[in-house]
């Protein structure tokens, strides 16, 4: 069995733990709240039997082998390498670090610790994902790529009344690409990598974070659009556009509906059966790397977060999207 720990307690951990119950060796040892009444309250309602108010603690408390990180993004880096510094493998929630300094330095305690970190990008796991690889050679030479994940949020309702949730404060390093736009940004270094070139525009908000936006990233034959927002909401499916003709993606974040549309007219479902538990594949995926003695995922990969990151910190430095961490980083 795996023993895992778990640091944050909001609704995310949740469908982890759901999902991850649903593999072999997944056992749930110890959980983090930064209030222990929260964590008793958790661990109750989990059968967890460690609470811990540290961190560090409850990596050095040998209860451990594993951690599963859902904090607010800004404290990532810190609670991973802490946790890596232990001995502990990391499984961290996207996005994985506030910019791609940290996830450099994370990179490094990794390598040094000799212990397994992967991004929990859960998209790239799906089995309609897999699908999109699979056939992307029907589509003849790509020319686009189009994403979009547009979702109003609950909590703009709670900021137009003049709550600032963590959702829209920069000091979480907060905002809609970093929570929605991933989304479309890591499917796309995925399959074709790194642009040469990026072009970003947004709507800030007064509270300092992107209400949403659109990036336009350029490949040496291809281009690729994305729309993010969490202030409209969007039904529009994302696209793979080649010469002979499309994959259509019924959502970005997690592909259910996957299909070849032709140019000549013709059609292909080539969607898969997934598990409703969407989490499930990103959970078995990291808990095998860690019973092969593995210390990276072939699929989420450090090039992929790290790229992925870097397009993050550029579109952001052309909207004048700045987090306290940015800071921190450049000291």
């Amino acid at each position: 069995m795996i023993k895992f720990g778990i640091i944050g307690t909001n609704w995310i951990t949740e469908a982890f733990i759901d999902a991850a119950r649903e593999v072999e060796d997944f056992a749930l040892s110890a959980v983090y709240s930064r209030s222990e009444e929260t964590g008793a309250a958790f661990a109750a309602k989990h059968q967890i039997a460690a609470v811990f108010t540290d961190v560090a603690e409850m990596a050095a408390s040998g209860q451990i082998d594993a951690v599963y990180i859902a904090s607010p993004n800004s404290f990532h880096a810190a609670h991973a390498i802490t946790c890596m510094k232990h001995g502990v493998h990391v499984l961290c929630e996207k996005p994985v670090a506030s910019n791609a300094h940290e996830m450099r330095q994370m990179i490094a305690a990794a390598k040094e610790n000799g212990v397994l970190l992967m991004e929990a990008m859960k998209s790239t796991f799906l089995p309609g994902f897999q699908a999109v690889q699979e056939n992307l050679d029907k589509l003849g030479e790509v020319r686009r790529y189009f994403a979009s994940y547009c979702q109003y949020s609950s909590r703009y309702d709670a900021y137009k009344a003049g709550t600032v949730l963590n959702a829209f404060n920069p000091v979480f390093s907060n905002g809609a690409l970093m929570d929605l736009g991933i989304y479309c940004l890591y499917p796309l270094v995925a399959m074709f990598g790194k642009p040469d070139v990026i072009k970003a525009t947004g709507v800030m908000l007064e509270s300092g974070v992107d209400g949403e936006g659109s990036i336009v990233l350029q490949y040496a034959s291809m281009d690729a659009v994305i729309m993010y927002s969490k202030i409209t909401h969007s039904s529009l499916p994302s696209e793979i556009q080649g010469e002979s003709g499309s994959i259509v993606i019924d959502k970005i974040s997690e592909a259910g509906k996957v299909e070849i549309q032709y140019r000549n007219g013709t059609t292909k479902d080539i969607s898969k059966p997934t598990n409703p538990k969407s989490m499930y594949y990103e959970a078995k995926e990291f808990m095998e790397l860690i019973n092969a003695g593995r210390t990276e995922s072939s699929v989420n990969t450090y090039e992929n977060s790290l790229i992925t990151l870097e397009i993050m910190d550029e579109a952001r430095k052309q909207i004048g999207l700045i987090y306290p961490a940015d800071k921190a980083g450049s000291e």
